[in-house]
């Protein structure tokens, strides 16, 4: 069995975007698990993506407070299609990132995280596999907006894909 992920990361919403653009919201219905890597900004992003997502695996992110860090871990983790995912917010700088998150995830084989907007996709020496999906709503310095889909199937992850989104009206 495959299962398709949507990886999300800093939405911002409403402070930067007043919601996910609409591609995104199709992903997510499209998504058997949506995770999002933390700065929400809001409650409200968080109970609409709950309540239309068939799964939600997240974390809180520096500028999220209140009840998102009550109803949302650090760290997040689980496990999907024998697939050993976590989900933090921040990892530090690009320097050293390989290496200070294999020392500091041992137990999984792939780690999403925001926090940079910055899209990322490296597999460290001990092969644990670090994915940054950018953001779909504050690109900052890139040139897009993005977001990333993936297939978790018999403990692997596969078809890797960075969705650039069209500027915003």
């Amino acid at each position: 069995m495959a299962t398709r992920l949507l990886l999300l990361a800093d939405t911002h919403v409403p402070k930067r975007a007043r919601d996910l653009p609409a591609e995104v919201w199709r992903a997510v219905e499209e998504a058997d698990v949506v995770v999002h890597a933390g700065d929400w900004v809001d409650v409200g992003l968080l109970d609409e993506l709950e309540a239309r997502s068939a799964r939600l695996v997240a974390c809180w992110g520096n500028n999220d407070h209140g009840e998102l860090r009550e109803r949302l871990p650090e760290v997040a983790r689980t496990e999907v299609e024998g697939v050993r995912l976590g989900v933090v917010h921040e990892t530090g700088q690009a320097r050293g990132r390989e290496e200070r998150m294999s020392a500091e995830h041992p137990d999984l084989d792939v780690l999403v995280f925001g926090h940079s907007h910055i899209p990322w996709d490296t597999v460290t020496a001990t092969g644990l596999r670090l994915l940054n999906p950018g953001s779909p709503t504050d690109r900052r310095r890139q040139p897009h907006c993005t977001y990333l889909t993936a297939t978790a199937a018999g403990g692997e992850l596969s078809d890797v894909v960075l969705h650039r989104l069209p500027p915003r009206r």
